[in-house]
Parts: structure tokens; C-alpha cells; sequence
């Protein structure tokens, strides 16, 4: 069984949809599963046209903002949302000064034979870094927590917008954006804190050397210049390094301000 898996912040759905750009992705690659963030609608809001697909959604409590979705060819065992009540209640969650955010449709989960599938958007720190403090000592540690209690039951794969890049060879500047939203030493400490754990971060795994973004500013001609970051991810299990058989950024498709990502996986 090979499993083709893509992964894309498409900045609203509805939009991209009436630029063509996911049509188009979809016909030309043909995923198996193609998870989406940053959706920005519920589900019937948009008009979808993809009738080999099964559709699961978590969509943010607040209208047009966030959201994840799941668009599977493979129908999964299982669905949910969110984290589970016991990572909920052990991490002390609380609403900050932008909301709640596990009502923000962050993290959704499907549940195949060989894996779990986890996509998520990850809360941005914003500008002035006002939710730094939420991802470093909330956020991070739950999302990490809830892998390992998945990864006890079978092998986790888990993709999207991780909103930080990793090390240097991950952006166009490292040394301008250090103090920046994207790139301070507590987020990138998230991601080391990710690998640390036995997840694997494919791309990087794949290509060790290669520099490629998957988001660009809207500002200054950013995408035009590969002024870029790479902050969207495919992370594995340790187990699953031997099916691992490619890892993929698509920085070519537009559409978004952050361009597709995929891996394959055969078993």
C-alpha cells in the first residue's frame, strides 16, 4: 500500500477554490490525502468538487479564521478534533487575550491501518510576540504530549503550518529574523524538542542539504525573490523511516502565501 500525502495552508479555502489552484493540484498529483489549514470556513461554505474524496473538517468556533480539513481518498477508521480530554486537563489550558485556542479548529486527526494522520495549524506568535508565551509553555508541550499518546497505540504521521523555521538553512535570513515571530529560540526549541522525541523530520531527513521554502510575506516581492521560510512540516514516527520513500515541497503551485508539501509512504 503507498500512501501519497499532501499538506497546504491554503489561506482560505473559498479563495483558492475560486483561483483554481487546489483543482488543480489535486488533477495533476492525484494525493491520496491532501490536508489542508488555514481554511477559514465551515464545511458547506465552500463549493467542493472533489467526489473521490471524503471530507473531514475541524473548523474554528469564530467564522473565517483557521480551521483545518482532511480530504482522504482512503476512508479512515477513525476521526477527531482536537486534543484528547486527558492532554486538555493535565496542560492547564486557558483562553489568552486572542481566545481559546483549542476553538480555533487547530488539530485534526484521522486514523488509518498502518498510522494516525495529524495535521495542524499552529498558533502564530504574532508580530509583537504576544503569544510567544502560549506556544513555548502551552501549545507546544500538548501537541507533542498528544503524539506520544498516540504514538503508544500505532506510528504517527503529522503535517502542516508548524508558524516557525527550524535552523538556519530554513529561511532566506536567518540573522535579521532572530528576535522575530517565526524564528525565536523558543519556537525553534519546539521543533528541536519534536526530533528530540523520535519524530523525524522528513524533508530535512531526505535532503539535508537542499533549500527550499514553503511561505513567503506578501510584502516587498518576497515570494518573486525566495525570500522564504520553511515552517510547513511532514514529521514521522522512528518506526516509519523504512517506508518513508519521499518528501516533497512544491514551490512552484501558487495560490496561497505558503505552497504545498507532501511525503510518500510505502508498506
Amino acid at each position: 500500500m503507498k500512501y501519497a500525502i499532501f499538506s497546504w495552508n491554503v489561506n482560505g479555502i473559498r479563495a483558492i477554490l475560486k483561483k483554481g489552484n487546489l483543482q488543480e493540484t489535486i488533477s495533476e498529483y492525484q494525493p491520496d490525502i491532501m490536508c489542508l489549514q488555514e481554511t477559514k470556513a465551515q464545511q458547506g461554505q465552500a463549493e467542493i468538487d472533489f467526489p473521490e474524496y471524503e471530507e473531514i473538517w475541524n473548523s474554528a468556533e469564530r467564522a473565517g479564521y483557521s480551521g483545518t480539513a482532511i480530504f482522504s481518498k482512503i476512508k479512515p477508521m477513525s476521526t477527531f478534533s482536537g486534543f484528547t480530554d486527558e492532554i486538555n486537563i493535565s496542560h492547564n489550558w486557558h483562553e489568552d487575550s486572542y481566545g481559546d485556542p483549542l476553538g480555533e479548529g487547530r488539530v485534526l486527526t484521522a486514523e488509518y491501518p498502518e498510522f494516525y494522520l495529524v495535521t495542524v495549524y499552529t498558533p502564530n506568535s504574532k508580530d509583537d510576540l504576544s503569544r510567544l508565551k502560549l506556544r513555548e509553555l502551552l501549545w507546544d508541550p500538548a501537541f507533542l504530549s498528544f503524539l506520544k499518546e498516540l504514538e503508544n497505540t500505532k506510528p504517527v504521521v503529522v503535517c502542516g503550518d508548524f508558524n516557525a523555521a527550524h535552523t538556519e538553512i530554513d529561511l532566506a535570513r536567518p540573522k535579521q529574523n532572530e528576535m522575530h515571530a517565526g524564528y525565536t529560540k523558543e519556537e525553534r526549541q519546539g521543533i528541536t524538542n519534536l526530533i528530540d522525541a523520535g519524530f523525524i523530520d522528513t524533508f530535512r531527513f531526505l535532503h539535508p542539504d537542499e533549500i527550499k521554502y514553503s511561505w513567503w510575506s506578501y510584502r516587498g516581492g518576497a515570494r518573486i525573490n525566495n525570500v522564504g521560510w520553511r515552517i510547513d512540516y511532514f514529521f514521522i514516527s522512528k518506526s516509519l523511516e523504512k517506508n518513508l520513500v519521499a518528501a516533497e515541497i512544491y514551490d512552484d503551485i501558487a495560490g496561497s502565501d505558503h505552497c504545498p508539501i507532501s511525503i510518500t509512504l510505502n508498506f
